[in-house]
């Protein structure tokens, strides 16, 4: 579509002037062409485009940044998250931005994050490349109507020049790669990385600012919904399983990755999934498979043979974190909630992969557990993952998302403690990591065994099962699930070396000890005592 004078007129008002082409919300099948001539990447055998993203072929979290200003600057959760940037510099760096883009192309993508019109937050995306807009398109909630588009009014603007770059000693970046989110203009910049998460995140750090002002609770969790309506969300951090676990044939999936917590339930804040899919298995995980070789989805920097155009899924020469990035339609999820909505949640799971191998497959937590683990955010990281890591080392990320946390973290936690206690929700803990022993010793979780206890919690198999405590974590583990071996269930059977185990246990629980300590002058006592036992 063409640029209306209208358009032309809001991006002169933010800078953006003498410009080449200006391509306003483009078709996917446009996108594709625009992508190809510019040569931006390559369509596969089955018909994804594959693009290669660089230097960054993740978020880069040092190089986030939150404009210190007068209208957000007390209420930001200031520190290594959220690092400050003077006003002035970002006023110098966007200049020079919008000078850049004199003589070039944009392309222009409306949409939405909220499936919620209570809560919807009107985008607009800017991009340099074609590629990058057909992201914006597949993630975020897009616009059919052409009315609707015309009259649409961004309350957020997203602009992505991933080959313009910063100076840091004039800047105030770390580096050349950038993403600065002005709350008070209501403008996001990306610059020196084709990275196209940091584009997803840094909305969904939005969603994490605006949303609790309206008493909605913003989450990093996938979503799914029942037959009858029961709706389960699914925290955890990247590499625990959620968009795995979410994507249930047997149940419509919500979202896999960011959804809202409202008076009147769950509403995903994307339109789109951002999966995982280095060594993706056909046999365990079909819906995604299946994504990876058809026509819309983008392949980030996943191996693809030049001649044939096949892609290679086990291949993670250019990064473990080789990504798909696909929209909930009928066609690429069937089983979809195509409202990305649900009521409230009768289960939620927390997911963590421990390489520890000392947690249960799967634990009820009392509510008070509950939020001690949603405030510790726990999985762990393996060797191989990250330059430096060779052996298990625990990750903790509050509230399972604390990248992405605008506010203190305290007000998600208080939130979520109260829609819990509210709907009286029944809570469960998930290691999908390790059993038998460590990272290098035991195995990783079955993922069939993992789906027959999710089964079983949500279709209340467990509720009439005897549990017995963990003595280390407090957690109750059921004696038996359905469709599962006895001895998987508690950890400690699992280990030959039963005096490893526990040493094991005890060196995870005092990690958790020493890490709550951040949070104990702020936790009720209950919360408190509700830790693990060092």
């Amino acid at each position: 579509m063409n640029a209306t004078p209208a358009l032309m007129k809001e991006l002169a008002a933010l800078g953006f002037r003498n410009m080449n082409q200006v391509f306003r919300n483009l078709t996917t099948p446009a996108l594709y062409e625009e992508a190809v001539r510019r040569r931006e990447g390559n369509i596969s055998h089955r018909g994804p485009f594959v693009v290669r993203t660089g230097q960054y072929t993740g978020r880069s979290p040092n190089d986030k940044f939150v404009v210190k200003e007068a209208s957000s600057e007390k209420d930001i959760w200031w520190g290594e998250v959220n690092q400050p940037i003077d006003e002035a510099k970002f006023n110098s760096l966007y200049l020079r931005l919008t000078a850049y883009w004199q003589g070039r192309d944009m392309f222009v993508q409306d949409c939405y994050a909220g499936a919620d019109p209570k809560y919807r937050i009107p985008l607009r995306v800017l991009t340099e490349d074609a590629w990058h807009s057909m992201f914006a398109r597949d993630m975020f909630i897009r616009i059919s109507d052409d009315a609707e588009l015309d009259g649409h009014k961004p309350e957020f603007t997203v602009i992505n020049a991933p080959r313009f770059t910063a100076d840091p000693s004039v800047d105030g970046t770390k580096s050349e790669a950038f993403v600065i989110v002005h709350f008070g203009k209501r403008l996001i910049i990306i610059g020196g990385t084709s990275y196209a998460g940091e584009i997803k995140k840094s909305i969904f750090t939005v969603c994490n600012y605006l949303m609790p002002r309206q008493a909605a609770l913003s989450m990093h969790c996938s979503a799914n919904i029942g037959g009858g309506g029961d709706v389960a969300i699914f925290f955890g951090l990247s590499g625990t399983g959620k968009t795995t676990l979410s994507a249930d044939p047997d149940r419509k999936l919500i979202g896999d990755d960011e959804h809202g917590w409202s008076d009147d339930g769950v509403f995903n804040f994307e339109g789109g999934c951002y999966a995982k899919v280095i060594k993706l298995s056909k046999e365990a995980e079909p819906q995604i498979y299946e994504n990876t070789e058809r026509f819309g989805t983008i392949l980030e920097n996943v191996a693809m043979e030049s001649g044939s155009r096949r892609v290679d899924l086990n291949d993670g020469s250019l990064t473990e974190n080789t990504r798909a990035a696909y929209p909930i339609t009928e066609v690429h999820v069937p089983n979809a909630e195509l409202s990305g909505r649900g009521g409230h949640p009768k289960n939620i799971f927390m997911l963590t992969a421990d390489a520890f191998g000392v947690l249960p497959p799967i634990s009820q937590l009392t509510h008070a557990q509950a939020m001690y683990h949603f405030i510790s955010g726990y999985t762990a990281k393996v060797a191989g993952t990250e330059r430096g890591v060779t052996e298990p080392k625990a990750t903790f990320s509050t509230c399972f998302g604390a990248p992405f946390l605008a506010l203190h973290p305290t007000v998600y936690a208080d939130l979520l403690g109260k829609k819990i206690a509210q709907g009286n929700v029944r809570c469960w803990l998930v290691n999908t990591g390790w059993t038998g022993g460590a990272y290098g010793v035991g195995t990783r979780m079955k993922i069939q065994h993992t789906r027959a206890m999710l089964h079983a919690a949500l279709e209340g198999k467990l509720d009439k099962v005897e549990f017995v405590a963990d003595p280390v974590f407090g957690v109750k583990i059921p004696k038996s699930v359905p469709g599962v071996p006895d001895e998987v269930l508690v950890p400690r059977n699992t280990w030959k070396d039963k005096s490893a185990y526990d040493a094991a246990a005890k060196h995870l629980a005092g990690l958790f000890a020493a890490n709550f300590k951040k949070y104990e002058s702020q936790a009720s006592a209950e919360i408190k005592a509700a830790g693990p036992k060092a």
